[in-house]
């Protein structure tokens, strides 16, 4: 039997085509088609049922020792209010899932995480803590809210129909902070019905928007009630599919294909190790002797961005053989990801996307293939490359971004 989400009524309700995904039964796409919703976050906005993700509270004395020393990130330095991502790695370096952490008053700190990761890290942390003699509590929030993602330029001016103070929430919220707390009945955020709500700049598309966890048993009316206040800004619901591509296109990692059971270095992502200035670490972590060892003997993978030329992609159906990377006909890796970005295109070897400030005019994108590969060796951005299943080959080159003209980083209202 699978899990479902609070949402799940809701999205039968409006024809949903669900899938089995880490064990939860989620939307893949809804009628609307998953071009559509992809184009809808990057030109509107999209909303998208994010309920099977785990989430961990954990609290006491000891306890950013024990997070300093289990992720990645380096939090010491966050405020109460902002939040940073990482990953937490094994004593190999490997990733066991990359996660947010929120730095909430009082010492407490939330962690979300991905499907089925939740007991994992919980377990990580309580051992950690442990054998050091911390003083650190872990508890699990599952069924304490729902969690609704609104993604998209659209975003702000929705939440402001919904919201019982908007100009005092979105005072001073720059990118990666939040508003309001976890624990809902301590949230001074709330929606204008005074539903409690925490409220984070946030996501996983690279474009503006927020994370909004709810209680639980309130989900399906502020699904609604968001979906209302946003259907004359072009808001539609969105599923997995979707949030796959603008997630590629972004640049973002996939915890388990595209970040996984190899070393943790060699990637589009090392703000995520505790780097300073002059390239030394600046903390201590669990995985960092194994990750100093495979950058010294050169034994790691390299993982690199790639944009192709047309939207085609290569595929398998068995998830445990992955299309080849060729270089000149030498099979030098394999592809983590690879699906089409739809808001993108080339015009005379530039990609512009239909959010481009400086796009030609007419420009109508068919959709360019993108993702990640992982290789033997390093290679330069520009280096060409062959994509290739059992189909087909395609031609695709490094590039160091994808989908120009995101807006996760603009200033809230000047959308």
């Amino acid at each position: 039997m699978l899990h479902q989400t609070a949402l799940h009524a809701e999205h039968e309700r409006l024809g949903a085509t669900l899938v089995d995904f880490g064990g939860w039964d989620m939307p893949l796409w809804y009628p609307t088609g998953a071009v559509k919703e992809h184009l809808a976050v990057i030109q509107h906005a999209g909303l998208f049922d994010i309920g099977h993700m785990a989430g961990i509270l954990v609290t006491g004395a000891d306890a950013l020792k024990a997070l300093q020393q289990a992720f990645t990130k380096d939090i010491s330095g966050l405020a109460v209010g902002r939040a940073g991502y990482g990953a937490f790695l094994n004593e190999q370096g490997c990733v066991l899932d990359d996660a947010l952490v929120y730095v909430l008053p009082e010492g407490r700190y939330l962690v979300v995480l991905n499907v089925g990761h939740g007991e994992q890290i919980a377990t990580v942390l309580r051992d950690l803590a442990a054998a050091r003699s911390w003083d650190v509590s872990v508890r699990d929030l599952a069924g304490t809210y729902a969690k609704l993602d609104l993604q998209g330029p659209a975003s702000v001016r929705v939440m402001k129909k919904v919201l019982a103070d908007p100009e005092a929430v979105f005072a001073k919220m720059p990118y990666f902070s939040f508003k309001g707390d976890i624990e809902l009945d301590r949230s001074d955020v709330r929606l204008n019905d005074g539903t409690p709500i925490f409220l984070s700049r946030t996501g996983y598309t690279g474009e503006q928007g927020f994370e909004i966890f709810v209680p639980y048993d309130r989900a399906e009316a502020i699904w609604r009630k968001l979906l209302e206040a946003g259907k004359d800004e072009g808001v539609i619901p969105c599923g997995l599919a979707a949030r796959d591509s603008v997630r590629a296109g972004a640049v973002l990692p996939l915890s388990g294909q595209d970040i996984g059971p190899w070393p943790f270095i060699n990637n589009p992502w090392p703000f995520t190790l505790p780097h300073d200035d002059k390239g030394g670490w600046t903390k201590d972590f669990t995985g960092r002797e194994a990750l100093e060892k495979a950058a010294a003997g050169k034994t790691a993978p390299y993982t690199y961005a790639y944009c192709g030329f047309d939207p085609r992609k290569v595929t398998s159906q068995d998830h445990h053989v992955h299309p080849r990377v060729l270089l000149g006909g030498e099979d030098i890796g394999d592809v983590l990801t690879c699906v089409a970005d739809v808001s993108i295109g080339r015009v005379d070897g530039v990609v512009f996307s239909v959010a481009s400030p400086d796009k030609p005019e007419g420009f109508a994108p068919k959709g360019l293939v993108c993702g990640f590969v992982r290789v033997d060796r390093p290679l330069e951005p520009g280096t060409k490359l062959t994509l290739a299943d059992a189909r087909r080959r395609i031609e695709v080159e490094l590039v160091q971004d994808i989908r120009p003209a995101r807006t996760a980083r603009k200033a809230l209202g000047s959308l």
